[in-house]
């Protein structure tokens, strides 16, 4: 079998859209793996109005939650028999040709472990309202790593294909509280040896609403993964490559560190709902954050609220 999609489901409202979307593509080599992460929503009575003996469903015995979302992302990948995985979000949507483009990519670069597409974002009503950046059609490591922290990388757990192999042999999906950061080490653990190939057809269609981990969730645990997530970028740039012009990148990448995780910081603690002064004050230290760094972020939740209150009058 070429591919595994696997979907760790929690949400119901999306779900339908979300398998159709699947078992719609024009490439049929494909297993479709669903674990219900003991959701309280119907999704055993979704699952059920299909009968495709592609898919195969799970349920969990208890709920991972959302701080251990990763490790139902496992689980998914431990039933996997196809050459290659593919996670996928319950509310997100595949293009019908997803799976016949990436069969076409890994021909043309057989060496790579972990492949990527461009992302259309769509609403909650299924509409476009925005496109990812390009990229070259191969780029290493190094690369990869060094546009994420210019700010120049947009991706999305979906929007990558992995050697199931390689995967596994990882360990499967780095594991970090809200999987927070997830993704990204997972992608650069996985592009190590042989890079990463890339199409610039939006095949992948991610859905930006309230519900996802990514807008709730507990601001300390986000802090915790960052954190987490310094401390690999550290232990990584600590190996140097044999090519020049990789130890270039490398050195430009052990500069960008500090000031990459900084702003993810202060990105963090102006984006939570629950932001306060004294709070973050009194955790300033262990989250090596400045007094001066939480006035920003103060202030740049000032301006977020205002921009959003002006918007919505």
């Amino acid at each position: 079998m070429k591919f595994t999609i696997g979907i760790p489901a929690y949400k119901a409202k999306f779900l339908k859209d979300c398998i159709d979307s699947i078992l719609g593509q024009n490439y049929s080599d494909f297993e479709l793996i669903i674990v219900n992460d003991a959701s309280p929503e119907n999704i055993d009575e979704i699952v059920a109005n299909y009968n495709d003996t592609r898919l195969t469903y799970y349920k969990n015995d208890k709920n991972f939650g959302a701080i251990n979302v990763v490790d139902n992302w496992n689980k998914c990948l431990s039933f996997a028999q196809g050459e290659y995985f593919i996670l996928m979000g319950d509310d997100d949507l595949l293009d019908p040709n997803y799976l016949k483009e990436f069969d076409l990519l890994i021909s043309n670069y057989p060496l790579c472990n972990i492949f990527h597409c461009r992302t259309l974002i769509i609403n909650e009503k299924s509409e476009p309202i925005e496109l990812t950046d390009p990229r070259p059609d191969f780029e290493t490591v190094y690369d990869s790593i060094l546009e994420r922290m210019k700010g120049s990388r947009l991706f999305f757990i979906s929007d990558y294909v992995y050697r199931t192999s390689t995967l596994k042999s990882n360990g499967g999906f780095y594991k970090l509280p809200l999987a927070w950061a997830s993704d990204d080490i997972s992608s650069f653990i996985a592009s190590k040896e042989h890079g990463i190939a890339n199409t610039n057809k939006p095949l992948f269609k991610y859905r930006r609403n309230n519900q996802t981990i990514s807008t709730t969730g507990n601001t300390n645990f986000k802090m915790d993964a960052i954190l987490a997530e310094e401390q690999w970028l550290n232990e990584f740039v600590q190996k140097v490559p044999d090519n020049v012009v990789d130890v270039i990148l490398l050195e430009t990448i052990k500069k960008e560190i500090k000031k990459f995780i900084q702003k993810k910081k202060i990105r963090t603690i102006y984006s939570a709902n629950d932001i306060s002064f004294y709070k973050w004050f009194g955790q300033k230290s262990k989250y090596g954050i400045s007094i001066e760094e939480i006035l920003y972020a103060f202030l740049l939740s000032i301006k977020e609220k205002r921009k959003k209150q002006y918007n919505e009058a």
